[in-house]
């Protein structure tokens, strides 16, 4: 029989800068369904809003903000930094 040995170790997760954001939103007005698409700019999402409700009168919408995450184990977070030198700087 095999036996498995577990080692839980702490990890963090932040933003992925190199993914950037990508900014959606829809219009939940009436299940009316229309969308911005995924866009990189947050200003053109918000712009599409804007001229569909001066198109349709729809006024309310759901915005997502996606972006990309990394997860990092603690302990390599350690391993990863420049290592001191005798005086003091990395």
């Amino acid at each position: 029989m095999t036996r498995a040995v577990y080692r839980f170790v702490d990890h963090t997760i932040n933003h992925a800068p190199e993914g950037g954001y990508t900014f959606e939103i829809f219009c939940v007005t009436h299940e009316c369904g229309e969308e911005s698409g995924p866009q990189g700019e947050q200003n053109d999402a918000q712009d599409w809003a804007l001229r569909h409700t001066g198109r349709t009168g729809h006024n309310l919408f759901r915005r997502v903000v996606t972006d990309h995450a990394r997860v990092t184990r603690a302990d390599q977070e350690e391993h990863e930094r420049p290592a001191a030198t005798t005086d003091g700087t990395a």
